[in-house]
């Protein structure tokens, strides 16, 4: 069926059908009840298959703590999925007009959470080939980390706290250490404090000793 043929069964345009075709779309339940009709397609036959073909093929979201590799691991996965590589808490941060610190002292954790709902819709409108590293505290909200869940197949980059620490400080990053003599201490509460969620993803990958490539390889073996 022509996409002429299609918009006039259906009652949308032409230039809607092209953009959800190629995935640049968020179509409400009622435009794919349009759609199925108009193929005589069973709408539940088409809702299943559409969630099972992002969520599970085309979307990965990276999460863990600072040091994890996400951002590294993340442009690599990219490449070699083809698929845009997002790191979200740059969004947030354009969102906002401002930078992470300036958002949590001004509007705090329930702020930032909000700006970060909003910057991860915005980025599963830009279609279903995505890779996103998502900010270590997404999954302490709990709309977000479900959110990110059942939209993406979600990989945890695992590590001990050493290595996140060491990791952070190579990449020459002093700020967890500046004035802050229990820095290791506070990591250490942290990821304790999140693994349980951490454990929710769907993969979770072990990078102790691993390059990025060989991480990449793993994820995508798994996947």
């Amino acid at each position: 069926m022509s996409l002429s043929e299609l918009a006039r069964r259906s009652g949308l345009s032409r230039r809607y059908l092209t953009e959800a075709e190629a995935g640049r779309a968020n179509p409400s339940i009622l435009v794919l009840a349009q759609v199925a009709s108009a193929l005589d397609f069973p709408l539940e036959n088409l809702t299943t298959r559409l969630r099972w073909r992002s969520a599970a093929h085309e979307r990965y979201a990276l999460v863990g703590l600072r040091g994890a590799g996400k951002s590294t691991v993340g442009r690599l996965l990219a490449t070699e999925l083809d698929a845009l590589w997002v790191e979200l808490d740059r969004r947030v941060e354009d969102l906002a007009e401002q930078s992470l610190g300036e958002i949590f002292e001004l509007h705090g954790a329930a702020g930032f959470h909000r700006y970060e709902h909003e910057a991860l819709e915005g980025v599963l409108t830009e279609g279903d080939r995505v890779v996103i590293a998502a900010g270590g505290s997404i999954v302490e909200d709990e709309r977000n980390f479900e959110r990110l869940r059942e939209t993406c197949r979600t990989v945890w980059l695992q590590a001990t706290s050493e290595e996140h620490f060491e990791r952070v400080l190579a990449q020459g990053d002093r700020r967890p250490t500046k004035n802050r003599p229990r820095a290791m201490e506070e990591l250490e509460t942290i990821l304790a404090a999140r693994t349980a969620a951490y454990s929710r993803c769907e993969i979770t990958i072990d990078t102790s000793g691993q390059t990025p490539a060989e991480i990449v390889a793993r994820i995508m073996k798994l996947a």
